[in-house]
């Protein structure tokens, strides 16, 4: 039997994978009769050597190869799999592997776990009628909201619309993420209804949202809703030294993500660019980046600068000197 599991959602991917463990037998049995391997790398005698061994006290060896459609994509966007790898065969030999795949044993299931991939992916297409193919992208909207109701619901909770809103919102797809958060705000409310004074108080985007709010109204000018902002934060327990870093680092990733984006760079493509871990961060970065011109942000970050030394000069007092700040960006736009 051959699956393939693929789609940037790796979450809900894992969780598909877990439940056909479950499915094929004895958990302690299983153990001993599976099998990883690195797709990039492995050769069809060594493909050969695990799937076609007898299974060791079971009826069935499990054989997970994680990246093997990878090696063959066509030129273009890359998942994250394929990026910086060499292959250890030639991009003609996918025809080889189709071969041997075909022929191998029913007492060996055989997974392909994968990222994203194209449909004109050849070992993909000359493979995916004769497989169980499951696809997981990102759950976003609509769908991403039902996540959200149904895992609260299966862990016996509940929770408002516009808490679920407000959660979407702030986590966004990243479904390892979410499922933490809901986890805390599980054990924060204990028992009673998840609501959206929950999250602002448990989920550690809140503060994060904020900061991305107050970089838009200084890069656009929008002094009152700057300084509300800033106060906001401080009055939360955000420290002036905590908002100075965070304002350097947002600015440097937008910086960043205008050297380097394209039309239609995703959030999911730029978080793999910058190393990022959150699709929410990649998406507002994104965002900015495609709105405020390079000039502006190079003064938004030189008077950054500028602040930082006048505070470990001792010349002002952390949050004087950012209000200073605020009220010196908001004065001086650039077009």
């Amino acid at each position: 039997m051959l699956y393939i599991l693929t789609g940037p959602d790796d979450y809900s991917l894992g969780q598909s994978l877990e439940k056909l463990k479950g499915s094929i037998g004895d958990p302690e049995a299983l153990a001993v009769n599976t099998t990883v391997l690195e797709g990039q790398q492995v050769t069809i005698d060594q493909l050969r050597s695990v799937c076609e061994a007898a299974p060791f006290l079971a009826e069935k060896r499990l054989v997970i190869v994680k990246g093997l459609l990878q090696r063959f994509q066509p030129p273009g966007r890359q998942g994250r799999q394929g990026r910086g790898r060499k292959t250890s065969i030639q991009p003609d030999g996918y025809e080889a592997l189709a071969s041997y795949i075909n022929t191998v044993p029913d007492s060996t299931i055989l997974v392909l776990v994968e990222d994203e991939i194209k449909g004109t992916n050849p070992l993909f297409r000359t493979l995916s009628n004769k497989a169980k193919v499951h696809s997981f992208p990102l759950l976003r909207d609509g769908k991403l909201k039902q996540w959200v109701q149904g895992r609260v619901k299966e862990e016996d909770g509940s929770i408002t619309p516009q808490a679920v809103e407000l959660l979407a919102r702030l986590v966004g797809s990243n479904l390892w993420v979410m499922s933490s958060e809901i986890d805390k705000l599980l054990l924060f409310t204990s028992g009673r209804h998840i609501e959206e004074e929950d999250i602002k108080q448990v989920v550690g985007y809140t503060q994060q949202t904020s900061v991305f709010a107050m970089v838009d109204a200084i890069v656009e000018s929008r002094i009152k809703v700057a300084e509300q902002l800033l106060q906001e934060l401080l009055q939360q327990g955000a420290s002036s030294s905590y908002l100075m870093v965070m304002l350097a680092r947002q600015l440097r990733l937008i910086v960043r993500t205008k050297d380097i984006q394209t039309a239609r760079m995703s959030p999911n493509e730029l978080r793999n660019r910058l190393n990022l871990t959150s699709e929410f961060v990649a998406r507002k970065t994104l965002e900015q980046a495609r709105r405020y011109s390079l000039p502006r942000l190079k003064q938004v970050y030189q008077q950054l600068l500028e602040t930082d030394l006048a505070i470990k000069t001792g010349k002002y007092e952390p949050e004087l000197a950012l209000n200073i700040l605020v009220a010196e960006l908001c004065q001086r736009p650039v077009h």
